[in-house]
């Protein structure tokens, strides 16, 4: 979400998105023209004016106040009294002031699809729609009004069932997503640790009985105790390198997965992202993989904190180069072209990084924005439909 868009399912969190909501739904009392034209110009004398632009603003007041509280968690009984209140000034101002009135009902109806459950909504919408009919009959010349309001109630309020579910279920999955990546996070804390509890368990366990013995030793057998010491030094040496093996596996990310973290971050941050499908890694190194998924987490991460860009497009190819074939990722976007003010610590570890794994890294802006090229080796006898 923008610091001026206020996606579905969320509340305003700012002035700015409040008055960028309140202007989206203002938008549709245009529609309220009829009752003001009748106010201004219908012969009323100044005490009705006045008293109809009372009714007016409590109508428009209470019905914002009700779209502004919709998904608050407020109970359906406060949303039907809310209704009844609306329905009551509609009905009154209908009959009092004339026909030109009869569009408020229309508003009835769809502050009951957006502030009700679809279960309730399929009762309010139909009732709010005969309450008008009712009203119509008893208002002179209201049956002509009837039939160009009719319709726009019922669709109109059926429509904001259709927005009101929608809003849930982005909602829902919405938590959904962060519980599954929080249980996923929690399942590879899970792992880390059953590895190092396997990996270390044996090793402590062996270097505290030799330590023990070597203690023992010491006195009477130097030179046995010194053989414990070196085994001691062996088996340390042995657990670190298993250790640094276990973080460095928890730790390397894989180019599939990137992709996917990629367009959520993308997508959240409101840019639109053309990314490629599932990556064809035949031949291509794991340190080579591992040293470009770094290369799109990094550039990703560019893009939504410092770009200030729209669009994005990731591209990964095999190309034939003069130095054999490669896998070659592109991101480009079109931003202001300055990602982060210069090359910082992550492009230079970047660099590093492709650099160990035979590839390399080409950044800088271009005409329309910045443009990152991470290239890695493939192994010559791949099957690959290459791009020259």
């Amino acid at each position: 979400m923008s610091g001026t868009g206020v996606g579905i399912g969320q509340r305003p969190e700012n002035r700015r998105q409040r008055f960028v909501k309140l202007l989206w739904t203002g938008i549709w009392l245009v529609y309220l023209s009829a009752p003001a034209t009748d106010l201004l110009h219908g012969g009323h004398s100044t005490g009705v004016r006045i008293l109809g632009w009372i009714g007016l603003a409590a109508f428009v007041t209470w019905y914002m106040l009700l779209l502004f509280r919709t998904g608050r968690g407020e109970r359906n009984s406060v949303v039907l009294a809310s209704l009844g209140v609306l329905a009551a000034q509609s009905t009154i101002l209908a009959l009092t002031l004339g026909r030109e009135w009869l569009v408020l009902f229309v508003y009835v109806s769809i502050a009951s699809g957006a502030a009700l459950p679809l279960r309730m909504a399929r009762w309010t919408i139909p009732g709010a729609s005969v309450l008008m009919t009712v009203v119509a009959f008893a208002t002179p010349g209201g049956k002509e009004f009837l039939a160009g309001l009719l319709i726009p109630a019922l669709l109109g309020g059926f429509a904001m069932t259709g927005v009101r579910e929608l809003v849930r279920t982005t909602i829902a999955l919405r938590e959904a997503r962060a519980t599954v990546a929080q249980l996923a996070a929690n399942e590879e804390r899970l792992r880390l640790a059953r590895d190092l509890h396997d990996l270390l368990g044996h090793s402590l366990s062996l270097i505290t009985i030799k330590s023990e013995l070597a203690g023992r030793m010491l006195p009477g057998r130097p030179d046995k105790a010194a053989q414990q010491v070196a085994d001691i030094e062996q088996v340390s040496r042995q657990a670190l390198v298993d250790v640094r093996e276990a973080v460095s596996g928890y730790r390397r990310p894989r180019l599939a997965a990137e992709l996917a973290g990629a367009r959520v971050a993308l997508t959240a941050a409101e840019v639109t992202a053309e990314l490629p499908a599932e990556p064809d890694l035949t031949g291509v190194p794991e340190d080579s993989e591992t040293a470009l998924a770094w290369a799109l987490r990094e550039a990703v991460t560019n893009v939504v904190r410092h770009s200030g860009a729209r669009r994005c497009t990731v591209e990964l190819l095999r190309r034939q180069t003069l130095d054999g074939l490669v896998l070659e990722l592109s991101v480009e976007d079109d931003g202001s072209g300055d990602e982060g003010g210069g090359p910082g610590h992550g492009l230079t570890g970047l660099t590093e990084r492709l650099t160990k794994a035979g590839g390399t890294l080409e950044a800088g802006g271009t005409r329309n924005g910045f443009r990152l090229t991470a290239r890695v080796p493939v192994a010559a006898s791949a099957h690959v439909g290459s791009a020259t």
